[in-house]
């Protein structure tokens, strides 16, 4: 995980948000995508592809804060 240390969280957080939200002028993927998932309607290849790489950024900036906070207490 010494990589994600590597990368600022501002960083992060801009690129979280633009991929979360991204197209901005239609309906977000993200949201098309949990949608989908939650109707049960999420099996194509694409579509399971489209939810991770919406997603991704996301995920890292929960990490990024996750990794931030055990090197906080491991050094107190």
């Amino acid at each position: 995980m010494k990589w994600l240390d590597k990368i600022p969280l501002a960083l992060l957080v801009v690129f979280g948000v633009l991929m979360a939200f991204a197209p901005f002028f239609q309906k977000p993927h993200l949201l098309e995508k949990i949608q989908m998932l939650l109707n049960g309607a999420l099996s194509r290849p694409i579509d399971i592809f489209d939810l991770f790489w919406h997603s991704i950024g996301l995920v890292l900036i929960v990490l990024k804060l996750i990794r931030m906070r055990q090197l906080r207490n491991s050094s107190s």
